[in-house]
């Protein structure tokens, strides 16, 4: 039995960068011999077991032979026999098929250190097109290492364009690629994620509403452009590296790269919804991006509303109960028009506009509704009391924050 460091805990030792995982991989060990030890068993389709102190992943050196289509279609061999070498040439990328022993001696046998050197993500062997998701793990590491320097590989490019035509991306599902998706938002440079995926095809299979994007021109773009950069995708790509530079959170960044669907002739939110319905998103970020689409507009104009406009914007996007997915709201519009590129840049300066709405909704959520019950308002009364003693109050500070 023997145990080794892989993946990408050496890939990053290597490359120097940041790393908070270490994966282990056990050669020569039966399931017996783990549980004997007190690892606790997790895999599902194949055995993987957690350390009984560390609580990190062991799996059982294995080899994969393909049964069926998409990323499930594999029968695993993980008999005591399979090698550190067959069990590294299954992986995807030469540089995520190295393997550190305790004494630090590396295994690399697919030459994973010349591709960090040369900055490529190379596929190990051809068995990668057997696996859809890695087509989506090759994007996010695209998207992870592109500050790097790190490109895709030509024969790998030829791979995974491949792939796609041959209907491969069809398989994947929504909960898997949601995931590589959300992290690879989490990316320094997710655009990288989006664009990798296009220039394959498996854009337009996996995120048709945003692929089209990029065969519609952006009305409010600069139309001596012709190098084909003019586009609607183009936008969503600047208002996703905006959202980079405005927050670090997945739902802000994937509300404002989506936010350029409602851009359409259309200019609704029912592609919006479409494309979190489809990608099966969590709910904290299908809401914000719905919002988003729907209420842009509006909020980019907040120095325009008169109170009455303010406090129905308020309602409608539920703010008196959900602040802070309000705030959130905020944040996107301060995204989406960081750069004096952007065609809904704004005067003032949007952060200025979401401190008016937000000191407008703390005003308002100060109003005593105790105090209109206990005067002897009742039913309906009550409401149409709040809603005029909130206009009021916002009244006033439209006029403390702008003079007007």
């Amino acid at each position: 039995m023997k145990i080794y460091l892989v993946g990408g805990a050496v890939r990053d030792k290597l490359l120097g960068y940041p790393s908070d995982e270490n994966d282990w991989v056990v050669v020569g060990a039966s399931p017996k011999q783990m549980l004997d030890l007190k690892y606790t068993p997790v895999g599902k389709d194949f055995p993987v077991f957690l350390h009984p102190k560390t609580h990190e992943e062991y799996a059982l050196a294995r080899i994969e032979r393909k049964t069926g289509q998409g990323y499930k279609g594999f029968a695993c061999d993980v008999s005591t026999t399979v090698t550190l070498e067959e069990d590294l040439s299954r992986r995807d990328l030469t540089i995520n098929a190295i393997a550190e022993s305790d004494e630090g001696e590396l295994t690399d046998p697919f030459n994973g250190r010349s591709d960090i050197d040369k900055r490529l993500l190379r596929h190990v062997s051809p068995a990668f097109s057997e696996d859809p998701v890695r087509i989506l793990r090759l994007a996010r590491f695209a998207a992870r290492y592109h500050h790097l320097g790190f490109t895709i590989a030509e024969e790998t490019q030829t791979l995974i364009t491949n792939m796609v035509a041959n209907g491969e991306a069809s398989h994947l599902v929504p909960e898997r690629v949601w995931k590589e998706f959300s992290r690879a938002l989490s990316e320094r440079s997710p655009e990288v994620f989006i664009t990798t995926l296009q220039s394959c095809g498996a854009l337009k299979v996996i995120f048709p509403q945003l692929d089209a994007l990029f065969t519609i021109a952006n009305p409010n773009g600069d139309s001596s452009n012709t190098d084909n950069s003019n586009t609607l995708g183009q936008l969503a790509l600047q208002y996703l590296q905006q959202a980079c530079q405005t927050s670090e959170q997945v739902h802000i960044r994937c509300a404002c790269l989506i936010f350029a669907i409602s851009l359409t002739d259309t200019k609704k939110s029912a592609d919006v919804k479409a494309l979190c319905e489809a990608l099966r998103v969590p709910n904290e970020v299908s809401e914000l991006s719905i919002l988003l689409a729907q209420h842009a507009d509006t909020i980019l104009r907040t120095t325009t509303l008169n109170p009455e406009e303010v406090l129905n914007l308020l309602q409608r996007v539920d703010a008196f109960r959900r602040a802070p997915r309000f705030e959130d709201l905020l944040l996107c519009c301060e995204a989406l028009t960081k750069e004096l590129t952007s065609p809904l840049t704004t005067e003032p300066s949007q952060a200025k506009q979401s401190q008016l709405l937000l000191q407008c909704l703390q005003a308002a959520l100060a109003v005593d509704v105790q105090s209109l019950v206990a005067s002897g308002l009742k039913g309906a009364e009550i409401g149409k009391a709040l809603f005029g003693k909130r206009i009021d109050i916002i009244t006033e500070q439209i006029k403390a924050l702008t003079g007007n």
